[in-house]
């Protein structure tokens, strides 16, 4: 993929404003003509000339309202499996939620989030063998998950902003219902036991979070003491990877408010 500098793309600018059509532009510095027109479109929108659709607000550039809850719950989706992705320059970066086709009540859930909390934004799915990616398209995705870095999440270090905190101490419940959709799940565990000299199986429900990055995991962990949510950390090998919650009490609380997948 070709980038072109700041002293051809001003060059573009210059010869666009005289007049000069975008084919002959693109000809006479040798950039394709769709970039060209892409250069246009956003110097005329910064010049307020755009007859057409411009850029939505941003909650924290341009003070709109935010949905709080369900951005806490997108939230949780976007720390365990989601992305942002920006192909190049000239493309809108787009948050990626992978929902494998087991659960399509959780993509329906991430999808309704997604279009609430980006009301004037496109929001899709693409389908891929045994799951879907549901995107949504904004430049402010950055403002809104500043946690987006280079590197994998569980290789560097993630921490909430002021502003986000806030939000999720007001909301744990869809925190913690994002974090579980996405990395974790609710499974029936099983034992037995000698009574009267017989042995009984018993089962019991479990909910499990299983996370690499140690900062997700204690986000997780910390909304769970928030709302009263008993845990254990169990180690796969010598590495704390998993979240268990088996009291009953405490699954009686996740059942309530977070409940299987579907």
């Amino acid at each position: 993929m070709q980038f072109h500098g700041t002293q051809v793309r001003q060059q573009a600018l210059t010869l666009l404003r005289d007049g000069t059509p975008n084919a002959n532009v693109a000809r006479k510095l040798n950039v394709p003509v769709g970039t060209v027109s892409y250069w246009k479109h956003l110097d005329r929108a910064k010049r307020g000339e755009c007859p057409g659709r411009h850029d939505p607000a941003c909650p924290r550039c341009d003070g709109r309202e935010l949905a709080e809850a369900p951005y806490s719950y997108l939230l949780g989706l976007y720390l365990g499996d989601g992305h942002i992705s920006h192909y190049s320059e000239h493309r809108v970066p787009n948050l990626m939620i992978t929902c494998t086709d087991t659960w399509p009540g959780l993509m329906d859930a991430c999808e309704q989030a997604m279009h609430t909390v980006f009301p004037d934004n496109s929001v899709c799915r693409v389908h891929r063998k045994g799951c879907s990616n549901v995107k949504v398209y904004s430049k402010h995705l950055h403002c809104l998950f500043p946690q987006h870095g280079p590197g994998r999440k569980h290789e560097r270090r993630i921490a909430l902003e002021p502003w986000q905190q806030t939000i999720v101490d007001a909301h744990p419940w869809e925190f913690i219902r994002g974090l579980i959709h996405s990395d974790g799940c609710r499974i029936t565990n099983w034992t037995t036991r000698l009574v009267a000299g017989e042995r009984k199986r018993y089962e019991y429900p479990r909910y499990f979070f299983s996370n690499k990055s140690d900062d997700i995991r204690k986000l997780f962990t910390d909304a769970l003491d928030k709302v009263g949510v008993e845990w254990t950390t169990l180690a796969r090998g010598s590495d704390p990877f998993n979240i268990s919650i088996a009291r009953k009490a405490s699954v009686t609380l996740m059942d309530t408010h977070v409940g299987p997948k579907h």
